[in-house]
């Protein structure tokens, strides 16, 4: 094929991906606010007028029997009970999203409360997850696992985004044998994409075991990515037992000679972030990681763990981050 075909070859490819897109987001929308509109309709006839109401089980159900004998399944007892919980989630319609499908909406409807909505709806935007990985996100409690939820404002911070802990059971690794650290910083570069998704918005990846030389030594560093919100390096040491002060001075030092030798004027001071299979309590409090904003530590898990184990682990991490705030004050 000469240049000339191939480049009408792409040409012609581009235009027809365009229109598939164009398509998609049509239909999309069309289902979003048909969907929307039978929801409403359905919470105003069961309210009647009035606030609160009761709304029959077998009313709901004769209404999909009919549906589903004219339109079909997909519009049968379980998906009607979906299209009122996507209109009481989300009552304006003209706040609907686009990018979402009706997969997103059905998942983020199921969600009680608004801030986690949002949230997981920010997130899907920002880091274009589809629907499989939302559903991952929430049964790892995603939301739950970032550090710190602070309010609203113009200029992101590290607490919004850093875990705590991380979950990597897509790493694919066997959780009863220790994993050497090389093993895990493989398995991470085997599974970026996803890793990338984990760590969560903004970030990309620059390099592995990335050389540092000074006049008398040479340092490599395990993983360095690039975070565009917040716009600085961030730089990752892995570590599979438990934290100890040599790590928390390793880190440090890394983080300096980064900022020293490879970040321009242009960047943010540089981020470390020790990922730890075991995190100990006590070295957190009493080193710099409780004293500096640009050196974090957190607990990595290989699986995912029962939801009750996970909001344990969760809550023990506020607790304290909570306490040492208290105690910053």
């Amino acid at each position: 094929m000469s240049l000339t075909d191939s480049h009408l070859l792409q040409s012609i490819k581009d235009i027809i991906l365009e229109s598939r897109k164009r398509v998609f987001r049509i239909t999309n929308t069309a289902l979003l606010q048909t969907y929307w509109q039978i929801g409403k309709l359905i919470i105003e006839d069961e309210q009647q007028g009035k606030s609160k109401a009761t709304y029959g089980e077998a009313t709901l159900k004769t209404l999909a029997s009919q549906l589903t004998f004219e339109f079909g399944k997909g519009f049968d007892y379980t998906n009607l009970t979906n299209m009122r919980k996507f209109y009481q989630a989300f009552p304006i319609v003209d706040t609907l999203r686009q990018e979402l499908s009706w997969s997103h909406y059905r998942l983020l409807s199921r969600l009680n409360s608004e801030t986690k909505r949002n949230y997981y709806l920010q997130e899907c935007i920002v880091a274009n997850w589809n629907s499989r990985e939302l559903q991952r996100q929430i049964n790892s409690l995603a939301f739950e696992r970032v550090v710190h939820h602070l309010p609203e404002i113009k200029k992101p911070l590290i607490q919004n985004l850093l875990k705590d802990p991380y979950i990597f059971e897509f790493l694919g690794l066997p959780v009863d044998t220790k994993n050497t650290e090389f093993e895990i910083e493989t398995a991470i570069i085997n599974h970026l994409q996803q890793f990338l998704l984990e760590l969560g918005k903004g970030f990309a990846f620059v390099a592995r075991q990335q050389h540092i030389a000074t006049d008398t030594s040479d340092f490599f560093i395990d993983l360095v990515f690039y975070n565009y919100l917040l716009k600085c390096f961030v730089i990752i040491d892995l570590k599979t037992g438990t934290l100890t002060h040599q790590d928390v001075g390793q880190i440090d030092m890394y983080v300096r000679m980064y900022d020293d030798l490879k970040r321009s004027s242009d960047d943010n001071p540089t981020i470390g972030v020790l990922l730890c299979s075991e995190k100990d309590e006590t070295i957190v409090k009493y080193s710099v990681l409780n004293d500096k904003n640009n050196l974090f530590a957190s607990k990595y898990l290989l699986y995912l763990p029962k939801e009750e184990e996970l909001k344990q682990l969760i809550e023990q991490d506020r607790l304290n981050f909570e306490l040492d705030n208290n105690k910053q004050e």
